[in-house]
């Protein structure tokens, strides 16, 4: 592409976002077997909705970046992926806040089979896309299109997928939220 600078890859960085991977990946782990100290603050209760938003947000901008490329405007594409990691960081930390203080909340709808099945391929995905949706957004910023688009053929579709069934989960549960 014109004016793309290609920057060499850092190994550090590549490093860092294997380790963050593992520190979210033992987080989210911790995080569910931890007991609930049971004195929430008063609005967590809205949190479950705000990362429902967050998730349809993402997905929203992750679609509309899909549609900028696909139009060559490659600057509002960054701008768009950008928005997209930070949505994906702000969701990140409300889900660890979240979790630090509610108890986990149970469907008790009468389409038991497709929850899970939503549910689990959601918690799946996340974790394993984590990492190379950090890498793909890292070549894309470092110029190395070749490597970004190669990622991206396999990763967006996962990362549409866990944004939208982030949505999903939330609308399952809504009824059970305290």
């Amino acid at each position: 592409m014109d004016g793309v600078i290609v920057r060499k890859e850092n190994k550090a960085i590549i490093y860092s976002i294997y380790a963050f991977t593992a520190v979210v990946f033992g987080l989210v782990i911790i995080l569910h077997e931890l007991p609930s100290p049971g004195n929430a603050p008063s609005f967590i209760g809205i949190f479950p909705m705000l990362n429902a938003i967050i998730n349809g947000s993402c997905f929203l901008v992750l679609i509309t970046s899909l549609i900028a490329i696909k139009n060559k405007k490659v600057k509002l594409h960054q701008y768009l992926n950008t928005s997209a990691m930070l949505l994906s960081v702000l969701f990140l930390l409300s889900y660890v806040f979240y979790h630090l203080f509610a108890d986990e909340t149970k469907y008790g709808g009468d389409f038991l089979g497709i929850y899970y099945f939503i549910l689990v391929t959601h918690i799946i995905l996340a974790g394993v896309s984590l990492p190379f949706i950090l890498l793909a957004y890292y070549r894309g910023f470092i110029g190395d299109i070749a490597k970004h688009r190669k990622m991206v053929k396999f990763v967006y579709p996962i990362w549409l997928y866990v944004t939208f069934t982030g949505v999903l989960v939330f609308l399952f549960l809504a009824p059970y939220y305290n």
